[in-house]
């Protein structure tokens, strides 16, 4: 998602580094990298937030959106984001 982001030209690699570069030397990140991943992810967050794409709390909406959908699919099927039931009461 980062490098289609930075194709389509919503940030430079610059400030990719930048951003993702203070997020390992956050308070409570793992010392052994083990946790790589989220300070990737928390990066991506901040970025979306600082280009206005989208705010902490429709990321945080969508993301709760999305397990809500994955614990109402039955096993083995898609994960659709239509299978979240607070989606579904929403639109009655």
């Amino acid at each position: 998602m980062v490098v289609a982001l930075h194709e389509r030209g919503l940030f430079s690699w610059d400030e990719w580094a930048h951003t993702l570069s203070g997020e390992p030397k956050a308070p409570g990140v793992a010392a052994d990298g083990s946790d790589y991943f989220h300070c990737w992810l928390r990066a991506l967050e901040r970025m979306l937030a600082a280009k206005g794409v989208a705010a902490a709390f429709e990321i945080d909406d969508l993301t709760q959106a999305w397990h809500r959908a994955a614990r109402a699919t039955p096993h083995g099927k898609p994960i659709l984001l239509e299978n979240d039931p607070e989606a579904v009461a929403r639109r009655g």
